[in-house]
């Protein structure tokens, strides 16, 4: 998905400001540029090759051949569910992160030998976004080769019907190959996550466009033939929270975009859910708040599920790109209480814990997108209330000393409370903005709000009781 940076000139023009960026991917004037315009690719190439392969994808195309070979692209991702792809991608021992990545997408389009296609893939992609000068140095040269020589393996091995429906889906590999990868190794590095990740430090830094007519970009008149380069990652920095420009902007946005999250997070974090991919917080409360933060989160959670009986059908992509219904919501809400629970139980019985084997959030299944009937919201309210309970006695029973020196391998059990208290605030406030949602007071819950202000009034308390205590005199 990277894109080579070009050198400014007099037929170059760099834009930065993020509302110029979305502009230029929105202009019908601004074109990728098409394989031709790389140096040293001619208008007739020969199949097989990198430069072949340039010239028959969507990603260098505009018009007619771009939305027909996008639909090749779009019939390969149907073949790509996400939630299969995050449990494949939690297993595999590759140092090669690239070859991780394309290996789980070559095994779930039924391609034949999968590692064989990641290591092609992986040579392709060094060549994929650069095309080589004829000056090339002899190293370069053989790079370049190799390159061609793993084009014309990965033509046949993709087992297409006929050599476009072969170079996009060899495209698509391509171009998730590097891009995921440095996705994951950001996160990695940071320790901010994946969203972190695609805001602060985004793997896809420039795009380009070549104005196939004269247009206009934040005032600024932008002549036919001129080469536009966008610096993403400056644009990034002003791009509004939900919004991540690695995977571009309507109309042309990535349409792998949950795939390739799918992959990403399987590799960092197994196949848990999204909701358990950050530390906990561990914060200073007494055990008996901290038995209560479940119960409140319920109570929450609820209020907000009483608004949802008017829901339209449709469901709601979050600002992580996760999709939730009503149901799904209070499915992962429960499903997540009783995995930490038969968690926390197996490691005060000295037991192992069950291997996780979630679906989670990475799917939506047709029971997820059923209505949700007042008559759901009463069983959700059973369910939910009494797994609350659950959580709260268990809690309340704990030795005080087990809260922070708990057994077995994993969290605290203190940050294993705070997660699924937090947790159940991430689902559910993801359907905030469902029609008939209430008020921002409600909207705006959080769990850390509710513990900030349980630490407030403990420091208040504590002053005020530091306050009242004699004072020592001078000697």
């Amino acid at each position: 998905m990277s894109e080579t940076p070009v050198v400014s000139g007099p037929a170059t023009m760099t834009f930065s400001r993020y509302d110029d960026v979305t502009a230029a991917l929105a202009d019908p004037a601004l074109v990728p540029p098409p394989a031709a315009t790389f140096p040293g690719v001619g208008s007739g190439v020969d199949s097989g090759t990198v430069a072949w392969l340039r010239s028959a994808v969507a990603r260098f195309s505009s018009g007619e051949p771009h939305a027909r070979r996008r639909a090749l692209v779009l019939a390969d991702l149907e073949r790509l569910d996400p939630a299969r792809l995050r449990v494949a991608a939690a297993g595999g021992f590759e140092s090669d992160i690239r070859l991780r990545v394309v290996r789980v997408l070559a095994a779930e389009l039924g391609l034949a030998d999968p590692e064989a296609v990641a290591r092609d893939v992986a040579a392709v992609s060094e060549a994929y976004f650069t095309a080589v000068p004829d000056d090339a140095e002899a190293a370069v040269d053989a790079a370049a080769d190799a390159a061609d020589a793993a084009v014309a393996r990965l033509l046949p091995a993709m087992g297409a019907p006929d050599e476009e429906t072969a170079a996009n889906r060899i495209g698509l590999l391509v171009q998730a190959c590097d891009a995921t990868a440095v996705l994951v190794e950001g996160a990695r590095r940071t320790g901010d996550g994946l969203r972190g990740v695609l805001r602060a430090d985004p793997p896809v830094r420039t795009m380009r466009r070549l104005a196939a007519r004269t247009t206009e970009l934040g005032g600024t008149a932008v002549p036919a033939g001129t080469v536009v380069l966008l610096d993403i990652a400056a644009a990034q920095a002003g791009a509004p929270e939900s919004v991540t420009l690695t995977f571009g902007a309507p109309p042309r946005m990535c349409p792998g975009r949950s795939q390739a999250l799918a992959v990403a997070e399987g590799i960092l974090y197994g196949a848990s859910d999204p909701a358990d991919t950050a530390t906990p917080p561990a914060p200073d409360l007494g055990k008996g708040e901290l038995a209560a933060l479940v119960p409140e989160m319920v109570d929450h959670v609820l209020a907000l599920a009483a608004t949802w009986t008017g829901w339209g059908g449709r469901p709601i992509v979050n600002a992580d790109g996760r999709t939730y219904a009503p149901h799904k919501v209070v499915r992962r809400i429960a499903d997540h209480l009783l995995d930490h629970l038969a968690e926390l139980e197996a490691r005060l019985a000295g037991e192992p814990t069950e291997p996780d084997h979630w679906h989670a959030s990475a799917t939506t299944t047709p029971a997820d997108l059923a209505p949700f009937t007042t008559a759901d919201l009463d069983e959700a309210r059973s369910r939910l209330t009494r797994l609350a309970g659950i959580w709260s006695r268990r809690v309340a029973a704990l030795p005080d000393e087990r809260l922070d020196d708990s057994p077995g391998v994993g969290w605290s059990f203190r940050q294993i409370v705070c997660h699924v208290s937090e947790a159940g605030y991430y689902y559910a406030n993801s359907l905030e903005d469902l029609p008939g949602c209430p008020a921002e007071d409600l909207k705006e819950t959080r769990m850390e709000s509710r513990m900030e202000s349980r630490m407030e009034s403990r420091m208040e308390s504590r002053t005020e009781s530091r306050t009242n205590e004699p004072q020592e005199t001078d000697r």
